[in-house]
């Protein structure tokens, strides 16, 4: 894809359907027969793709992939809040972005824990997709096992 004018409504549109066009192929076509996916579906109401693929750390975890006028956005629902272990949770997960590269662990308005990014429309590709695929796989079978531990493990506190 290349550079578009963002004052060419035209343009614009029709960088978002190859765009749409490039991910629905790419998606459904081929990441979908890869042997960790176990489904590709595609919300039209929302527009929304579900990448859900299996783990070792976990059994499933699922990518949304919400196409937006000059950027795809990706996320992947890491873990609900434990209300324990903020502070050192919060810490670690800080520390983590720092060397992560595609993505970043985030608090959503839930409180939640999720793996967040977004790419530019003007460099997507099959490769960028299957690399952003590829890093949220990593950063899951990585850190879950470990984040789980720390968000759920009591508290030490010398009044329990």
């Amino acid at each position: 894809m290349s550079l578009v004018d963002d004052n060419d409504p035209r343009a614009l549109a029709e960088q978002l359907t190859r765009a749409h066009e490039l991910i629905r192929t790419h998606l459904e076509e081929v990441v979908a027969h890869q042997p960790q996916i176990q489904t590709v579906e595609y919300d039209a109401e929302i527009p929304r793709w579900y990448v859900r693929f299996g783990c070792d750390s976990r059994d499933a975890a699922t990518i949304y992939f919400d196409l937006h006028q000059r950027s795809l956005h990706y996320e992947l629902y890491f873990l609900p809040d434990s209300g324990r272990n903020q502070l050192e949770l919060y810490h670690f997960l800080l520390s983590r972005n720092h060397n992560l590269y595609g993505a970043s662990f985030s608090l959503g308005p839930d409180g939640d824990t999720y793996l967040t990014g977004r790419i530019a429309l003007e460099h997507l590709s099959a490769r960028e997709l299957d690399r952003i695929i590829g890093v949220l796989y990593e950063i899951t079978e990585q850190w879950f096992s470990l984040i789980v531990q720390m968000a759920y493990r009591l508290a030490d506190n010398s009044d329990s």
